[in-house]
């Protein structure tokens, strides 16, 4: 299977370590929507005062993840004139290692939503060659944003950019399929969407009309007008209760440049539909994967 390398939604290097993923907020919230020639960054990016909004630093807030693994987010801090001014003093000056920030956090981040935004901050400069490092949130809910360790799979499925590590997203109705790694995240039109420029996927579920038919009907029902394949390309598979049964195309069979991949989950009175596209041959063990990920089996959040 290819190997397919993520990049930083910051400055578009490959992001290989697993342990620490770093995420970037280009612009506080506030600062959304404001013209060009509003935004003043002092020299380095991370130092911005808008027109008719405020004054900000961007920082670093550590979030622990389960599977030791810690996100990074860089983030950005309300903060006044003088706190901005004595920044871009210090800022490439030996006096930067002592520099403390005081202010509120001026992005929102999901899960935490509007708890995050708007609580008071500390953050300092911990290692002299990254940003100052919020350690202190002064907010009853807020604070366990860095006491906790937070389900990484719950976290991770609400960032749409392309991440380093695979993530389980939840589906609803008990539903959830594993988003690989490098895939960007969307919603549109009742289903989720995983994207690259190399290949795609997208998974939508599907409730049965017909009161206690079994899967295996449910699934012929499902298959109706579907594409008579060779033998050796579909599959069919026992799910807990249920079926797996999936079939592809090449290019030569269907006309189309891409190779199409085409999945199905059938559980009693609901099934879970896969169709994936790739431009690499070697890819189908990806869309198996993605397909024999589907499950119903575990009530995710």
């Amino acid at each position: 299977m290819t190997t397919h390398l993520p990049t930083c939604a910051c400055c578009g290097d490959a992001l290989a370590d697993e342990r620490r993923i770093d995420f970037g907020f280009n612009l506080p919230d506030a600062a959304l929507g404001a013209p060009e020639e509003a935004l003043h960054r002092l020299g380095v990016r991370a130092l911005l005062r808008v027109d008719g909004v405020g004054c900000f630093i961007r920082c670093l807030l550590p979030v622990r993840l389960t599977r030791d693994t810690e996100l990074v987010l860089g983030a950005w801090t309300e903060v006044d004139e003088a706190t901005l001014r004595r920044a871009h003093e210090l800022w490439e000056q030996p006096g930067y290692a002592d520099l403390s920030v005081e202010g509120t956090f001026a992005n929102r981040v999901q899960p935490w939503g509007d708890d995050l935004l708007g609580a008071a901050v500390t953050a300092k400069v911990t290692d002299p060659e990254e940003l100052p490092c919020v350690v202190e949130v002064r907010h009853p809910v807020a604070s366990r944003v860095l006491t906790r360790t937070w389900d990484r799979d719950h976290v991770l499925s609400r960032f749409p950019q392309p991440l380093p590590v695979d993530v389980r997203t939840d589906l609803g109705g008990r539903w959830s399929v594993l988003r690989t790694a490098g895939l960007g995240a969307s919603f549109a039109d009742g289903a989720d969407h995983f994207t690259a420029p190399d290949r795609s996927a997208s998974v939508s579920l599907m409730r049965d009309d017909v009161p206690g038919r079994a899967p295996e009907d449910f699934l012929t029902a499902l298959l109706s007008g579907a594409p008579d394949t060779r033998p050796a390309q579909r599959v069919r598979e026992p799910l807990g209760g249920g079926v797996r049964y999936a079939f592809w195309l090449t290019p030569q069979d269907s006309g189309r440049p891409r190779h199409e991949f085409y999945g199905m989950a059938v559980a009693p009175g609901i099934a879970a539909g896969l169709h994936c596209s790739h431009e690499d041959p070697a890819d189908l063990a990806w869309a198996q994967r993605i397909w024999r990920s589907l499950d119903h089996a575990v009530n995710t959040r």
